[in-house]
């Protein structure tokens, strides 16, 4: 089994962290993000986490009580609420961004971290990723009581590279989740709280913002994974790793791409010498 070593520049310095989607998977990753970051700065990283919400959403009253939100919360902008309430209880200088993000924002980020629940939003990412040259992608993403957690890198460093393969994000494993065609159709929101537990299992987007920090706190901590992503279903009780390995990449059907092959330096020419002169007979 392969590990994967985590880029140097997020050891230098503050690390910038966008999260895209602040509802029932962000609103709950952010406050396990403020852990991690007190984490790193007791561990001496010199900078910790500085972190961006985007989210264009208000909080309704079916949002109190799977979401990390309270009734006097309801009517108020969702990202600002909670960056405002973290940064007044831990001290912080952490952003918001109440608008969506689409493929042309400006992304100030190393991570960005999808919690979003449709194919059109996670297009989205990808592309201001890509445009932005951010680092690493952690997609979640999550049904009535399964999700999954992937980490991959969408544009590696110059150090980074030469490093063993790139790490294979979310679009790479799963096409299919980048295909807005594929959405559904159903996106009226839900009226109440019961209504929202029809269609998500309580406590699937809680489990999932922690998976997803473990793996960023393993990369940290460790310096290094051996697995990059995480399947887990809360109605079997079983979890699943994504290991590092090309051999588990194959089975999703992604393989690495071929390295081009080294320029040839061209040969130096060589002077051809001329003929010795024959003496002329006399």
């Amino acid at each position: 089994m392969a590990i994967h070593q985590i880029d140097p520049n997020l050891l230098n310095g503050k690390v910038q962290v966008a999260v895209i989607g602040a509802g029932g998977t962000g609103s709950q990753l952010m406050n396990n993000l403020v852990r991690l970051h007190l984490a790193l700065i007791a561990l001496g990283h010199p900078g910790g986490l500085h972190v961006t919400l985007w989210d264009d959403d208000i909080v309704s009253a079916a949002n109190v009580g799977r979401q990390s939100f309270y009734p006097g919360d309801i009517g108020s902008p969702k990202a600002s609420t909670i960056v405002n309430r973290i940064n007044m209880a831990f001290q912080l200088n952490w952003s918001s961004q109440v608008q969506r993000l689409n493929g042309d924002s400006a992304l100030k980020a190393q991570i960005v971290i999808g919690c979003v629940d449709n194919r059109k939003a996670r297009l989205a990412i990808l592309q201001a990723a890509k445009r932005n040259r951010v680092h690493y992608w952690l997609d979640c993403g999550n049904r009535l009581g399964d999700g999954q957690v992937v980490l991959g890198e969408v544009c590696p460093t110059l150090v980074r590279q030469g490093k063993g393969p790139r790490l294979p994000h979310a679009a790479d494993l799963y096409p299919e989740l980048i295909d807005p065609s594929l959405d559904a159709t159903d996106d009226v929101p839900s009226c109440s709280l019961a209504d929202a537990l029809e269609k998500q299992s309580l406590f699937i987007n809680t489990s999932v913002a922690m998976f997803a920090c473990n793996i960023l706190t393993e990369l940290f901590r460790h310096g290094q994974i051996a697995y990059h992503g995480i399947f887990v279903n809360l109605k079997s009780g079983r979890t699943s790793p994504l290991q590092v390995s090309e051999e588990v990449w194959k089975r999703f059907g992604y393989v690495i791409p071929a390295e081009p092959a080294p320029a040839k330096k061209p040969r130096a020419s060589r002077a051809r010498k001329k003929p010795q002169e024959q003496p002329v007979a006399a």
